[in-house]
């Protein structure tokens, strides 16, 4: 495992084919990056460049539009579309996050089981319109990060001594979102409560990011409080743990506080996507050998835990809650 600046860098190789002594290398090398530092890169990780950079270019073209032309595909109930920027305020935070961004998951028609069951954030995608690219782009992304996610999650069952195969049953419909992300330029000036992103945590199980090379991701480092820059690394994805893994894994590993400043004098852009569970899945420690007696937390569904996080800290739930 070689290292950029603090962050190491973890090759998965090897990983997809099934190679024994990969996945073995590539566990250790999670294992130690969760619980010394809390973010890691991967390379060789299996997301084609040529579906990156479909996806980026097709993303600078839409968050060119005028506002009044992304506003038509708005955010709906299920989550999926057009978040305009000050729709997301982090908790703890004082301000809205400097930032659009598009949100999309797993393309359910209405008729589907799940749907049917009444599942929160399941359904369609909606997609504009005008811009047959924009979703022929963001499909390929979203298909192809999901195998690197159920990949990872291999890799990561080793880091926990567990079956590799463990998580593969709890991922039959997962609650994948992947987010397309825009971050205007940020003034000098700014103040200092003013974020791309405020300090947080993420909700879920394991998130996939691509960066561009803006920068602007800075980590806390875990115990030491020191905040550190995730620059951009060709070929690799970003890689950190959620709440939810964090609390599965009954804290052996920990979901690391991060956050994004772009004083670049740039536009940054970044695909992030967060690679959760069935909704229904059951997260419990227990499942991953810890002893009943050490057991930290409860049983929860993986859906519940997510939508409570999702609910807190989206303007546009808050406004439908006090309705």
């Amino acid at each position: 495992m070689t290292q950029t600046t603090s962050i190491p860098l973890v090759d998965m190789s090897g990983v997809r084919e099934g190679d024994a002594a990969s996945l073995a290398r590539a566990g250790e090398a999670i294992r130690r990056a969760c619980t010394e530092v809390g973010f890691f890169y991967i390379v060789n990780h299996g997301l084609p460049q040529t579906v990156i950079d479909t996806a980026l270019e097709t993303a600078h073209d839409f968050f060119a539009l005028p506002l009044e032309r992304k506003v038509e595909v708005a955010v709906n109930k299920r989550h999926r579309g057009f978040h305009r920027k000050g729709g997301a305020t982090m908790y703890q935070a004082t301000r809205p996050d400097e930032k659009e961004f598009y949100s999309m998951g797993l393309d359910l028609p209405e008729d589907d089981p799940c749907v049917l069951a009444g599942e929160a954030l399941r359904g369609p995608n909606q997609w504009p319109a005008f811009m047959p690219e924009w979703q022929r782009a963001m499909d390929a992304y979203f298909a192809e990060v999901g195998r690197c996610g159920a990949d990872l999650l291999r890799a990561v069952a080793v880091s926990l001594e567990i079956d590799p195969e463990f998580f593969a049953a709890k991922y039959t419909k997962p609650l994948q979102r992947t987010q397309a992300v825009y971050y205007p330029v940020q003034p000098d000036d700014r103040p200092e409560d003013q974020f791309g992103v405020a300090p947080h945590t993420d909700y879920g199980c394991i998130t996939l990011l691509y960066q561009d090379d803006v920068g602007g991701l800075q980590v806390r480092e875990l115990g030491s409080e020191r905040w550190i820059d995730a620059p951009f690394v060709p070929g690799s994805l970003v890689v950190n743990v959620g709440d939810l893994l964090a609390r599965w894994s009954n804290d052996r590993f920990l979901s690391t506080m991060h956050r994004v400043i772009n004083a670049s004098g740039r536009e940054r852009y970044s695909i992030a996507t967060f690679y959760d569970p069935d909704y229904a899945a059951i997260v419990d420690p227990a499942d991953l050998g810890v002893a009943s007696e050490a057991v930290k937390y409860p049983p929860v569904a993986a859906g519940d835990y997510i939508l409570g996080r999702i609910d807190a800290s989206m303007s546009y739930r808050k406004q439908a809650a006090g309705s």
